[in-house]
């Protein structure tokens, strides 16, 4: 920050004697409080193409060479780069936010969807008699029904029209035919909210609240990640800051290559349908194979280990995160549903 430099040596911010431009105690540089208009214009450009020049560095880093900021920061080259948590931050607001602002294009009807080959799909509501409920163990789920000998799914969302109805034939039914606990309570989760939502609005309510709560979940999970690579490493040599480090790193990188493919998808698919159902996918494609080579090759530069032990400890970690990513989903689906009202 440029400015005219105060006579005085106490430090406005601390009030701690300042030897040179710069507080000692708390960094602050000891400037006139009250500067000029064009000192105004002039510090926000300075500022800008300060912040602008190491972004744009930072992000060149971190698409293209796996590992350096990672290895510069903990080098204690920290004044080029954008802090790995301040770049965590500002890549999952623009990753998450932004495609929100994306306008919505109208899709035509291509060659791959002509109305002579596509199937439209059969959903047959079934009315069920009381006798029925009561003799079959049906819940929340489907079943099948055969009409002129060809096999369709039933959707049956409610197999109750409410509550009531539920525990009272329940309550008649033989033991081996009752819903299990975790049914009856799923059952009962669904009727309350079919009670003020459509089943459309449950759906989107739920889209909503995982889309809401996403950033939150990937965000704790960072902790457990770090965690399996202290596991896989030496103790002495390896802090585990060291890979609280790295794991920021990855993972904004993992947020910004999801926020580049959704938009170029995004953009790309209103084009026609062989940019929708070709290019996009290739986008898709080439995208998830770089950011699994980058686990491999950002691993081996930082933790410099022979190719064929960094092949096996990577190989291992990404079957252990995907075993974790899939189960702890599970659970977060089912936390975001029971969450809805």
């Amino acid at each position: 920050m440029s400015g005219d430099l105060r006579t005085e040596k106490e430090c406005e911010n601390c009030g701690y004697t300042v030897d040179v431009a710069y507080c000692s105690k708390c960094g602050q540089k000891n400037v006139e409080t009250r500067q000029s208009f064009w000192h105004l214009i002039t510090h926000f450009a300075e500022d800008f193409t300060h912040y602008d020049s190491a972004f744009w560095k930072t992000i060149k880093y971190l698409l293209l060479k796996p590992a350096k900021l990672t290895k510069e920061y903990l080098e204690g080259y920290r004044q080029r780069y954008v802090a790995p948590v301040k770049l965590y931050i500002f890549i999952s607001f623009i990753t998450f936010f932004i495609p929100s602002l994306y306008p919505e294009f109208e899709i035509h009807p291509n060659e791959f969807q002509n109305s002579e080959h596509h199937t439209e799909e059969v959903v047959i509501h079934k009315k069920v008699t009381l006798e029925e409920k009561i003799n079959t163990k049906q819940n929340v789920g489907f079943e099948t029904a055969t009409i002129n000998s060809t096999e369709f799914i039933v959707e049956t969302p409610m197999t109750y029209s409410s509550i009531k109805e539920m525990d009272s034939i329940e309550k008649i039914k033989p033991d081996h035919l009752r819903l299990s606990k975790s049914d009856y309570i799923l059952g009962k989760k669904i009727l309350k909210l079919y009670e003020h939502n459509t089943p459309e609005q449950v759906g989107e309510k739920l889209k909503e609240s995982i889309k809401h709560n996403f950033p939150k979940a990937l965000f704790i999970y960072m902790p457990f990640f770090a965690f399996i690579l202290w596991l896989f490493h030496g103790k002495k040599r390896w802090y585990f800051f060291d890979h609280g480090i790295f794991t920021l790193h990855y993972f904004s990188f993992l947020l910004l290559t999801s926020f580049i493919m959704i938009t170029l998808s995004r953009f790309i698919s209103p084009l026609g349908a062989v940019f929708e159902e070709i290019v996009v996918p290739i986008i898709i494609g080439l995208v998830t194979l770089w950011t699994v080579y980058y686990f491999f090759r950002s691993h081996r530069k930082m933790y410099h280990e022979k190719w064929i032990i960094n092949f096996t400890k990577c190989l291992i970690m990404l079957i252990i995160n995907f075993i974790s990513v899939l189960y702890l989903t599970l659970i977060f689906i089912k936390i975001a549903f029971y969450s809805l009202h």
